[in-house]
């Protein structure tokens, strides 16, 4: 089968890494078989150029990359796209998959994690922010508010969306917005794949604002962000690999 190359951001958080390889490994045993490759653009190895070199020296000519980014923000219109136009590896070919958002099985995830912190659907005295990245790219964000403004109607909370960088509101004005129209309790929801800075950030921020609040962790291994890689993967063109259930 043809070679899944999944690519992340990088960080210099360690945390960060050792989230995407358990998320993989995860994919691993959803699709035995299926020869599975972790990398990232930046910060932390392997690099994606290191990664497709290495499959071209094994004697691959097709390979799929497949962005474990939750919008098509910076990194998947711009960074992306560079490092592959910077490859000059003949004869191989790549084929690029989808970005990971929006997707119900992203939602799916985020919610498994609210409900690991005990936070459940149904309880209108509780107040949800969806706390995501942030991007200059305005659609991207739009998709957050899009997120949070389906939750609200088909969940019973009120929930807001709210950005640790690049854009507003923050954590404390969606804190005081839901306060505002009703929520005794506050929780945050992750919108992050995976730990690090900016979900730190938005943790204490929360904290700042509110002691008792009900924080879920990021993404990370959930079984949906990796059935949603392996679908952007047979997606790509690639053949369907089988998954077990």
């Amino acid at each position: 089968m043809t070679p899944l190359v999944a690519v992340a951001h990088g960080s210099r958080d360690p945390r960060s890494a050792a989230s995407v390889a358990g998320l993989l490994d995860v994919v691993r045993s959803r699709a035995p078989g299926l020869d599975v490759r972790g990398a990232f653009l930046d910060l932390s190895a392997p690099l994606l150029v290191d990664v497709l070199a290495g499959l071209h020296g094994e004697g691959h000519r097709r390979v799929v990359v497949a962005p474990l980014l939750l919008g098509r923000a910076f990194h998947a219109r711009v960074d992306l796209p560079a490092l592959l136009a910077s490859v000059d590896l003949p004869g191989l070919s790549v084929s690029v998959a989808d970005v990971l958002g929006p997707s119900p099985l992203l939602e799916a995830a985020a919610l498994r994690r609210l409900a690991d912190v005990g936070v459940t659907p149904g309880d209108p005295s509780v107040g949800v922010v969806l706390a995501a990245t942030g991007s200059s790219h305005a659609p991207a964000n739009a998709r957050v508010h899009e997120v949070a403004r389906g939750w609200s109607r088909r969940h019973g909370w009120a929930v807001a969306a709210a950005f640790a960088s690049a854009t507003t509101p923050d954590v404390r004005t969606a804190i005081a917005d839901l306060r505002a129209r009703g929520a005794r309790r506050i929780a945050v929801a992750s919108w992050f794949l995976a730990p690090g800075l900016l979900p730190d950030r938005v943790a204490a921020e929360a904290r700042a604002a509110v002691p008792d609040v009900r924080i879920a962790p990021p993404l990370g291994n959930a079984v949906e962000v990796a059935d949603l890689v392996l679908e952007r993967y047979s997606t790509a063109g690639a053949d369907r690999p089988r998954v077990r259930t």
